[in-house]
């Protein structure tokens, strides 16, 4: 399996998004990264949540800690969600 990867300087440059808030992005856990012949790159599989942490970050002047800890609840919402559904589909057995 291939992944695409984006080269987190062009990135910055097209976005005029600071390269240091990757840093702080990476950092936190956020996102990962990898360094190909000496350029920094990110997944294009996580360009949707880049894009969605910028405006958290710049719209909205929340702090990475703001935005990690959003990430984590968004998360588990999504895993309650799920685990919903399953039993909602179980107790359907039953009916």
């Amino acid at each position: 399996m291939q992944t695409d990867f984006i080269i987190i300087r062009e990135y910055c440059k097209r976005t005029d998004l600071e390269q240091d808030f990757f840093t702080m992005l990476e950092d936190n856990g956020l996102i990962d990264t990898c360094i190909i012949e000496g350029e920094k790159l990110f997944p294009s599989s996580q360009l949707l949540d880049i894009e969605r942490y910028a405006r958290l970050y710049y719209d909205l002047s929340i702090n990475i800690e703001g935005i990690d800890a959003i990430h984590h609840l968004l998360n588990r919402m999504k895993d309650i969600q799920q685990e919903l559904e399953y039993f909602k589909n179980r107790l359907r057995l039953y009916e």
